[in-house]
């Protein structure tokens, strides 16, 4: 057993090795010291901004900093005395924290934490990321790669027009170089910068500051009732609820404020009354602007603890495109009272005065509240901004409302700059598609000796999926994406992130629509860029003279090992419940990072060594890390049990051994049963299903017709030659075998029989919903009795979540725990699945990882139903 123990000690190899990367990977988090770095919980309000964070680092040269000053904040830098002015000290530029002015996500979702320093002039001359959230810059990039990207703003000017790629001058466009691999965080930093510089820039004067033109308002004299402003807009809701902050859940808002515009006529007249609204227009002067906010719900204040300290309303401020409005206490007029009918009652109001020529009611607005939230899992404490968004209506305004431009969001602007590319790809993927789908004819014209017409396609698809899909857009999916997928599922759907990488949200539409229509194999076989390497490789082997060594895996023994990717992947999915961080380091158990997205020559050495040994072995084993250890194949594996449509079988295949010897996924058992978890869709056994010549049963019953002089007719969809005598065309010996055609025998469910309508629908849901039996409570009755205070444990638990009582977390625990029990009672009475679609009656017997798949597929979408219904209402704990 030579091979045996060759695989077995390239097993122990790997895992070593994968045992290396882990150390390695725990180095490089050491190191990586703005990774979830720690920062004061009080970063965002503090006036002494450079006691908290290293302004000296972004502002080489100054000896000092100011407080912070302006809106949105700035501090400003300085240096000796200022020979000009004696007693001084010399301006030499600004520092300032991107998060105090804009929040844009990275790739993570979150913001990539950034000091900045800025001379007198607008040039860049300093940059540190304080705290990022990419995991990618932890695991696949080394952080050193996003200091040398901010290091080419060095030198820049805030007036410069600077986009990640080539510069073009015709454009006055200046060109900073991405990051291979973390295009979306480079994006979006690029953006912070832009809009941090600006900002701060226009405060200052070194830019021109915002203008904006001044509202035409379109009176009607109407007087409008509160419902009625609430409706068309004119009235704006902003709620925060206490679990958003990391509080206690609660059915009362940690504040709920009311705000809108009382500069209109119609409006603020609805509101305040006709004289008072006189009153409030006497007492502002020209160019000034009126808006109110009011608290009906909650206990916190919106005024804050700055304003008892220096008159500072620090919780609200009015944001419109990049500037930012703060109110001190002479900036705010008592609100005594509202006139508009149905208005609601109040515990605190006030009337915020905006006197800037930026700020125009005419153009859209947003009140922001501003608070602390806390991490219930660590205890930390972070700023956190919530924003309700306000424009006049368009009738309310001469020449309804003014056209605005805002800066495309960055998943908005990879989309744009690489149309042509994504049109390529998907145009593949579409092609690729269709000719699977026209398979049959492709292996009707092939034959065992001329595969060219499959392979022509076949071989094409991996040469692209190579070159194009992988070493070109970077398009390699990862079980991280699944993982990712399921827990916003689960917590929280944000489109974006998804969106932020156009070849991978295209291929994962590919992905999902071909696996449940075919199953695995046309991504798994075809266009998985590592899974083509890898075959790529073991074909090249054997055309220059290494096919002596190319030994299959013993069955027996592979039949044990095709479970170890489920394993990995249970497994990974099991730690992302509780943490989503080791998840990601675990995931590394995939080479794709290292071979595609990063390039093992910017990888320590364990990673390159790691990706060689798999590679290495793809010369002798086919494809061995895709059928024992790839967990992004198993997640793929198990809703390819219930895939529409299969790869034809005929009854002699349980019988003739021709298309399991040359099987390179040995997915065929000795029945001739396709096990479609498996199958990497190669078509091999296809081409022989219709060759006359390769065929055994065909080149039988072949002979016997030129023998007997009969006609030889076309092979029909069954397999066999269409009919011309009443010659048997199954053997007796493979009409009393099993059929091959099912991947397990047919089963039956008494229940069942004759049934149709309406009741055979309610038996359906019964079967999903209640997995006990008359059989189990025959077989098996403590563990059916045990199931059922497990059931009504997982209900209570869903109970609990639904009134606020339990964490997501728990829940996630018990639904796992139940769907675990769950397999066991079905293998213990309803042992049986469907072979295809969920609404045909195609049953068969339920093998252990049918079960497990079944199981897994249907209560992952019940619990999915059940998380968003219960975070739709509000009553998950984070």
């Amino acid at each position: 057993m030579p091979v045996v123990r060759q695989f077995a000690a390239s097993l122990r190899v790997l895992a070593a090795l994968f045992l290396a990367l882990l150390l390695q990977i725990g180095a490089q988090s050491a190191m990586a010291q703005a990774y979830e770095a720690h920062l004061p919980a009080d970063l965002a309000t503090a006036a002494d901004l450079c006691a908290l964070v290293p302004c000296a680092e972004v502002f080489p040269g100054a000896s000092s900093f100011s407080p912070r000053k302006g809106q949105p904040p700035y501090v400003e830098a300085y240096g000796a005395a200022d020979p000009q002015q004696p007693g001084k000290k010399q301006l030499l530029g600004y520092v300032m924290l991107s998060t105090d002015i804009t929040d844009t996500p990275a790739y993570s979702g979150k913001p990539v934490v950034t000091l900045i320093g800025m001379d007198v002039r607008g040039r860049y001359v300093g940059v540190k990321v304080l705290k990022h959230s990419e995991p990618i810059l932890l695991l696949g990039i080394p952080e050193s790669t996003l200091i040398k990207f901010n290091n080419q703003y060095l030198g820049k000017s805030v007036t410069d027009q600077i986009e990640v790629g080539p510069s073009r001058p015709d454009e006055n466009v200046l060109g900073v170089d991405a990051i291979s691999g973390a295009t979306v965080t480079v994006i979006a930093q690029n953006q912070v910068m832009q809009l941090s510089g600006a900002a701060v820039a226009r405060q200052v004067g070194i830019i021109e500051p915002t203008r904006r033109d001044a509202a035409r308002f379109a009176s009607s004299g109407r007087h409008y009732r509160w419902d009625e402003l609430v409706q068309v807009g004119a009235v704006q809701q902003l709620r925060v609820m206490p679990e958003q902050l990391g509080l206690e859940r609660s059915t009362e808002p940690f504040i709920e404020l009311w705000f809108g515009d009382l500069n209109h006529p119609d409006l603020g007249e609805s509101l305040l009354g006709k004289s008072g609204f006189a009153t409030l227009r006497s007492r502002l002067k020209e160019g000034e602007q009126a808006l109110f906010v009011l608290r009906s719900a909650g206990a916190e204040s919106f005024k804050g603890s700055g304003f008892v300290r220096g008159g500072i309303y620090d919780r609200v401020q009015v944001k419109q495109g990049a500037d930012a409005f703060t109110f001190r206490d002479l900036d705010a007029y008592n609100l005594y009272g509202l006139e508009a009918e149905g208005a609601p009652a109040y515990t605190e109001s006030a009337i915020f005065v905006i006197r800037s020529d930026a700020f125009s009611a005419a153009y859209p607005w947003k009140l922001a509240f501003l608070g602390n939230r806390v991490d219930r899992a660590t205890g930390q404490r972070s700023f956190a901004v919530f924003e309700s968004k306000y424009w006049l209506p368009g009738a309310w305004l001469e020449g309804d409302r003014p056209q605005v431009i805002e800066p495309d969001a960055p998943w908005v602007r990879i989309w744009k700059s690489r149309a042509l590319e994504i049109a390529l790809f998907s145009a593949l993927l579409i092609a690729v598609t269709v000719v699977y789908a026209l398979r049959e004819r492709l292996t009707r014209l092939s034959t065992h000796k001329n595969k060219w017409p499959v392979n022509a396609f076949k071989y094409s698809a991996w040469a692209l999926s190579i070159v194009f899909v992988g070493f070109g857009v970077m398009a390699q999916p990862s079980i991280t994406q699944v993982l990712t997928w399921f827990h916003s599922l689960l917590f929280q759907w944000t489109w974006s992130l998804f969106l932020s990488d156009p070849f991978i949200f295209v291929f994962w539409i590919f992905i999902i629509v071909t696996v449940f229509l075919f199953g695995r194999g046309l991504f798994c076989g075809w266009m998985c860029p590592f899974g083509s390497l890898s075959e790529a490789i073991f074909k090249i082997a054997r055309k220059i003279g290494l096919k002596r060594w190319q030994k299959p895996v013993p069955q027996a023994l592979h039949d044990r090992l095709k479970w170890l990717k489920y394993a990995i992947f249970l497994g990974l999915l099991a730690v992302s419940m509780f943490d989503m961080g080791r998840a990601e380091i675990l995931a590394e158990v995939e080479p794709f990072k290292t071979t595609f997205l990063v390039g093992i020559g910017n990888r320590a050495w364990p990673y390159g060594l790691f990706v060689a040994l798999i590679l290495g072995l793809s010369i002798f084993i086919e494809r061995p890390y895709c059928k024992y250890i790839c967990p992004l194949g198993a997640s793929l594996a198990m809703p390819s049990t219930f895939r529409w449509f299969g790869l034809r079988r005929k009854q002699d295949c349980n019988s003739c051994k021709a298309c399991a010897v040359g099987c390179g996924a040995q997915a065929i058992d000795a029945a001739g049963r396709i096990d479609h978890r498996e199958c990497l869709h190669c078509l091999d056994c296809m081409v022989l299903y219709t060759d006359q010549m390769g065929c055994p049963p065909l080149a039988k019953e072949r002979k016997r017709r030129e023998r007997d002089g009969l006609l030889i007719t076309p092979i029909g969809r069954d397999g066999y030659f269409i009919p011309i005598d009443a010659v048997p065309a199954v053997s007796a010996k493979a009409a009393q075998g099993p059929d091959p055609r099912m991947p397990t025998e047919p089963a039956a469910p008494y229940h069942k029989a004759g049934r149709s309508g309406l009741g055979w629908l309610l038996l359906e849901l019964r079967d999903h919903l209640l997995p006990w039996s008359r059989e189990g409570w025959q077989s098996q009755r403590a563990l059916q009795i045990a199931g059922i205070s497990l059931a009504l444990a997982a209900t209570l638990a869903w109970l609990l979540a639904a009134s606020g009582r339990l964490s997501s977390a728990a829940i996630i625990g018990w639904w796992f725990g139940w769907s675990a029990y769950e397999v066991l009672i079905r293998m213990n009475g309803r042992r049986y699945v469907k072979d295809g679609p969920w609404w045909r009656a195609n049953y068969r017997v339920a093998g252990w990882m049918d079960m497990i798949s079944y199981v897994a597929f249907k209560n992952l979408l019940i619990g999915a139903v059940l998380f968003l219904t219960l975070k739709a209402l509000g009553r998950l704990v984070a």
